[in-house]
């Protein structure tokens, strides 16, 4: 099975350079060798200064990093739309939906081989949920 980011490479003419361009961007952020040949989780949140239920939010991303990274992993934060019931207008069940498909998406698109979806209100867990149930990777939810 192909893990980390020898998973989905996309086609630049042959595996080989596809992986080589993926690792000579992310390279630049910093990782290893050793840290790129480690099994990618990604940590998805929705956090934004206009929720409230998201105070514990940046906490509770160091912590699954330090799990993950005491694991063996390698812990890949990226976000997705963040809604509150109170800043959404009309309404905000169809930003619900709409991050759904985002947070599918983002999931799909990236090299990941699990993933971790912090939330906070009754929009966006279900969203996150939704997105988790569609995606064929081991997902774990954190309220």
């Amino acid at each position: 099975m192909t893990t980390g980011l020898r998973k989905g490479l996309t086609s630049y003419g042959d595996p080989g350079f596809s992986l080589f361009l993926r690792k000579a961007f992310i390279k630049a952020k910093g990782y290893s060798d050793d840290a790129l040949d480690r099994p990618i989780v990604g940590i998805t949140d929705t956090y934004s200064d206009f929720n409230p239920c998201h105070g514990n939010v940046p906490q509770l991303i160091e912590a699954v990093k330090r799990g993950v990274m005491l694991a063996g992993g390698l812990p890949m934060e990226f976000p997705t739309i963040s809604i509150h019931e109170s800043f959404s207008h009309p309404t905000s069940m169809f930003l619900r939906n709409l991050m759904a498909m985002d947070t599918e998406e983002m999931i799909r698109a990236q090299p990941m081989d699990a993933v971790v979806l912090i939330g906070g209100c009754d929009k966006t867990l279900p969203a996150q949920v939704m997105a988790a149930a569609s995606v064929d990777l081991p997902a774990i939810v954190l309220p």
